[in-house]
């Protein structure tokens, strides 16, 4: 035992001193050995403050939050010639809690109030990729790895964004490996092999040294980094039709290793979902639309069920126009999201839609908190953002008030297409379809190339889904971030 934490002690130490000089730098820093291989080194640095009233449970308890959130990341990059590189970036984001809640630890068999969450320090990203090889037809990249950048990110984000919700924003990564064939410049098919288990065991971290009293959220003093463990396959193809129109059609497949939470037996689930996305632009007009069908079957019988199978369907239609010749370039989008919800008709199956790896503040912000209380025996456990039996409505809007500032405004009205069965009868309805109404606004603004910041404010006022007894909710963020 001693020598795996040595060993592991050791492996963090190297990490560490490799990207030691990138913290101290003043700006990015490039050095060439030779002629084929150069190294880049980086650093950033995130500052948070946010604001929960009633957001997990609408004012039934006293959850209130108020806490900073500073996230540190040291990257480095080592290009090899023209066609390969290796990329690593070790991040921590500790927390400190203004109240009135903290979390707890336990100390001399008694829990004890913390104000600050030292976090781990983890390894972030680490891969190798090689591009434009066979002759320009083949990228591969193998290892801990991000697909949000351009490029990289599927579609809209639909179903693969996060492959660690559990961490909230610290981290997006993906154990992975991914080969694109290009086959042309405007066609091209991605086949990407998804290993996430539910704590990072592939990689070395400094843990906490508390002793969390909740073991739902850590795991031998690991940070549960999703619901349980994850594989998947992914077929994702791109394609490029004119100026104006692209589709993507795609094929996921994708294990969960079964839980229980809160007594539910949610046995082991493979589910296969078939999709595919489109998009239209055209002098200012825009258009988007996505669909998938999920099937599958758990092997066993899920508690309360009759039958094993289980199914989903979900997607969504915008439109919008941006007028790019009027002061301040404002631009409009309207559009709904169909996410299927279980049938209280139906015992056979399950037919909930299934967020794949997209359990993140897509939608909005505060209402991925408010939906623990609704998924966390059948889906989500403890972790939120599991986006499923809804239907929303949205208008959005945005608009440059200056050359480096814009701000981002959205109604949203949100429903539940199916009743909910077994839900609290003191927050729940488990008859209403109205969820609430959450508009939402977004201040941006860039203060110099290596400086910006963000203020946030979203709204929740809740529908007949919720008992009158529950409040409104608000989630205020503000937030500065510096990058090298």
């Amino acid at each position: 035992m001693a020598g795996k934490i040595s060993s592991r002690l050791s492996l963090v130490f190297v990490i560490l001193l490799l990207f030691a000089s990138s913290v101290y730098a003043e700006h990015t820093i490039e050095h060439v050995f030779d002629n084929d291989v150069n190294a880049t080194f980086g650093a950033s640095l995130r500052l948070r403050q946010e604001i929960w009233d009633n957001v997990i449970d609408l004012g039934l308890t006293k959850n209130d939050r108020n806490f900073f959130r500073m996230r540190a990341s040291a990257w480095g990059r080592l290009d090899i010639g023209q066609n390969f590189d290796f990329y690593s970036r070790i991040t921590t984001e500790p927390k400190y809690f203004l109240g009135p809640f903290h979390p707890g630890i336990i100390e001399a068999g008694s829990i004890h109030n913390q104000y600050l969450d030292t976090d781990e320090v983890i390894v972030d990203n680490l891969y190798i990729s090689g591009k434009k090889l066979l002759n320009g037809k083949l990228d591969v990249r193998i290892g801990r790895q991000d697909f949000l950048a351009p490029g990289d990110i599927y579609g809209e984000g639909f179903l693969i964004t996060d492959g660690t919700p559990g961490d909230g924003s610290r981290s997006f990564y993906f154990n992975a490996a991914k080969m694109r064939l290009n086959i042309t410049p405007d066609n091209s098919v991605d086949f990407v092999y998804i290993d996430d288990p539910e704590t990072d065991v592939f990689m070395p971290s400094i843990h906490p040294a508390i002793s969390q009293p909740n073991p739902s959220l850590y795991v031998d003093n690991k940070k549960l980094l999703t619901t349980s463990d994850e594989q998947a396959f992914v077929v994702y193809s791109r394609n490029k039709f004119g100026k104006n129109f692209t589709f993507d059609p795609y094929y996921i497949r994708k294990t969960e290793r079964g839980f229980n939470s809160l007594g539910v037996n949610n046995p082991n689930l493979t589910l296969h979902t078939f999709g595919g996305r489109a998009t239209f632009q055209d002098q200012g007009w825009r258009a988007k639309a996505e669909i998938a069908r999920q099937v599958g079957r758990y092997d066993a019988i899920p508690t309360g069920q009759t039958g094993a199978r289980r199914t989903g369907l979900g997607g969504y239609i915008f439109g919008g126009y941006k007028f790019d010749k009027t002061p301040g370039k404002p631009e409009f989008d309207l559009g709904a999201v169909y996410l299927s919800g279980d049938n209280p008709n139906d015992s056979t199956k399950r037919t909930a839609w299934d967020p794949l790896f997209s359990r993140n503040p897509y939608w909005n912000e505060l209402y991925i908190y408010t939906l623990v209380n609704e998924t966390i025996r059948k889906y989500s456990g403890p972790i939120p953002g599991y986006w499923t039996n809804m239907v929303i409505y949205m208008i959005k809007g945005k608009v440059n008030l200056a050359e480096k500032t814009s701000l981002t405004m959205t109604y949203q009205y949100l429903m539940a297409p199916e009743n909910t069965t077994g839900l609290s009868a003191t927050e729940f309805t488990n008859k209403g379809h109205v969820r609430g109404q959450l508009p939402t606004a977004i201040l941006n603004h860039t203060f110099c190339k290596n400086l910006d910041g963000m203020l946030q404010l979203e709204y929740f006022i809740p529908g007949s889904f919720y008992k009158a007894e529950t409040e409104n909710a608000w989630f205020f963020r503000w937030q500065l971030q510096f990058k090298l």
